[in-house]
């Protein structure tokens, strides 16, 4: 097995893909709890545009858009003397274990995802969609990665991970170590403004549901004001009976610190106007600081942090992808 970096910390990899400006969702469910994780793990933060582009992708926009992300994850606190931030694409071993690890796996088994058979009824059957798991596979094993931090909805795609990992060692001797799963807190469930069944989306076709990271204070007022709530005006946590204001609490428990007990006492002889009122003080007060970081960010800072991130991250894919491919019978240069 490829031995691990020097430092004793355990490495995380987990990925974002570039598709347009980061909602409040995508931050505490996840980049919020990768800043948290960056001061006792070695952070391997992935902007997967390869993925991505199993959806049709107009070329300027994921250029944008890429270039974006990186700026989003720096101005919300990751920091590139600890954590390495890079693009997917910039690292060739990342498609090449990919096409190793296509040859081991049963076509049935990515037939079987989740999210192949939830998503090939609206793209169609495409064969990137249905390899996905296999290079998201290649990814998590190139880094030695001990936890990936994922959604409910991405354990299969860990397990398949392992299952390949063992597949390959049993075939070529031991080489990769097989990650465990890091199922993200509960802040992971930030559901829409406008309806509470559904989790907040930036493709929905109501820009009112969400909340992104660069929306102005006033725009994140108005969203606020208008959020759908349920009946009686008690400021109360119940996902069954107060769905619409639980999740409320949750975002403004997310944000300020605040428990949801303390919450409901807080607001236990008000209502839902001055609570959505402090909501929006809080959630403006946690956001103005990204922005600003967010806006003194230049396009060539930017691409010097993933430069210097492209080539952390390849000094250790390139050693796993040789390693691997020594052990397979490759014909060395």
């Amino acid at each position: 097995m490829i031995p691990a970096e020097k430092s004793k910390k355990q490495i995380l990899l987990s990925g974002v893909q570039p598709s347009g400006n980061f909602h409040i969702g995508n931050y505490l469910g996840a980049i919020k709890q990768w800043v948290e994780m960056q001061k006792t793990h070695r952070v391997f933060a992935m902007i997967a545009d390869l993925h991505a582009i199993t959806i049709p992708q107009e070329p300027e926009i994921l250029y944008k858009n890429t270039l974006g992300v990186a700026k989003l994850l720096l101005a919300c606190g990751l920091d590139p003397k600890k954590s390495v931030i890079f693009v997917q694409s910039q690292i060739p071993a990342h498609t090449e274990l990919g096409w190793i690890l296509n040859t081991l796996t049963p076509i049935g088994e990515l037939e079987r995802m989740t999210q192949f058979k939830e998503k090939k009824e609206k793209a169609g059957v495409l064969a990137g969609l249905l390899n996905y798991p296999t290079l998201m596979a290649a990814d998590i094993l190139l880094y030695n990665s001990d936890i990936v931090p994922v959604g409910e909805d991405q354990i299969q795609h860990i397990e398949l991970t392992r299952t390949l990992a063992r597949k390959f060692n049993a075939r070529f001797g031991e080489t990769f170590k097989e990650p465990k799963e890091y199922v993200l807190k509960e802040t992971s469930r930030v559901m829409a403004l406008d309806d509470p069944t559904k989790k907040m989306s930036k493709s929905s076709a109501n820009p009112a549901s969400y909340i992104a990271l660069l929306d102005e204070p006033e725009t994140i007022r108005k969203k606020i004001q208008i959020a759908v709530t349920d009946s009686g005006k008690e400021v109360a946590y119940d996902e069954i009976t107060k769905p619409a204001i639980s999740n409320l609490m949750r975002i403004y428990s997310a944000f300020s610190g605040i428990g949801l007990k303390e919450i409901e006492a807080k607001f236990s002889d008000k209502g839902y106007g001055e609570f959505k009122h402090d909501l929006a003080d809080v959630m403006v007060g946690a956001l103005t600081p990204i922005q600003k970081r967010y806006s003194a960010l230049t396009e060539a800072s930017v691409k010097t942090v993933l430069k210097k991130g492209q080539k952390a991250a390849a000094k250790i894919a390139d050693r796993t992808l040789t390693e691997a491919k020594k052990k397979a019978g490759f014909l060395a240069t």
